[in-house]
């Protein structure tokens, strides 16, 4: 971890979940960052053995929000003061992850860190005999060999899938390439986060022992 350093003052108090880099400039502009006791300056850089202190800094309060996303709508917010983590296409519903903590945007979103994400699909055409094999396996979508995956068959025309990667469209580009033709795309989990009974279009507060195990996967 050594090469790391130096590192720049903004990286350095996101990696440490301060804050976000733009919220570590604005401490930085603010005179609220010191390193080795002198007042620190945009672009500056931490070496590894540096002492930073963030002094007289406002402790924001992070709130975290399950919200069961209606189709036909863009991925977007109920309220201005959370943002959605991840995207869920137009076409589809289900659950979203709204918040207005910027620290754990990176790491829920980079596919390295594999947290699951469950999926319910229901198709138009009946699904292939070879189709659960093919998509566990992974599948080519113009070029890209998708991630292995677990996919559990409910019925001729639905399925369960559980991915731990999000690329644009990639389960009805999965289908698609397999000749199966998605009918309805509803995501029902993100890590330990289950839409369960929520009603379409509603928040529900992520607090206690759920919203403790959802942080540890992702401020770890």
């Amino acid at each position: 971890m050594d090469n790391l350093y130096p590192m720049r003052i903004n990286k350095y108090l996101a990696s440490k979940k301060i804050s976000t880099r733009r919220g570590a400039d604005e401490l930085v502009e603010k005179k609220k960052v010191f390193i080795n006791g002198k007042l620190a300056v945009l672009g500056g850089k931490v070496e590894k053995d540096d002492v930073v202190e963030v002094k007289g800094a406002e402790k924001k309060k992070y709130i975290y929000f399950a919200y069961n996303k209606p189709i036909g709508i863009e991925t977007s917010s109920p309220r201005i003061d959370l943002f959605p983590l991840g995207r869920l296409d137009k076409a589809s519903h289900g659950l979203m992850i709204l918040t207005n903590d910027g620290r754990i945007t990176d790491q829920l979103l980079d596919p390295k860190y594999f947290h699951e994400k469950e999926y319910v699909v229901k198709t138009l055409n009946k699904l292939r005999s070879n189709f659960k094999q093919k998509m566990e396996t992974g599948v080519n979508i113009e070029g890209y060999l998708t991630k292995k995956c677990k996919v559990t068959i409910v019925n001729d025309h639905t399925f369960k899938v559980i991915l731990t990667e999000g690329k644009k469209h990639q389960i009805r580009r999965m289908c698609s390439a397999l000749f199966q033709e998605v009918a309805d795309l509803k995501r029902e989990r993100i890590m330990n986060i289950k839409l369960g009974n929520l009603k379409s279009n509603t928040l529900r507060e992520i607090k206690g022992e759920e919203l403790t195990i959802f942080l540890g996967g992702t401020l770890n």
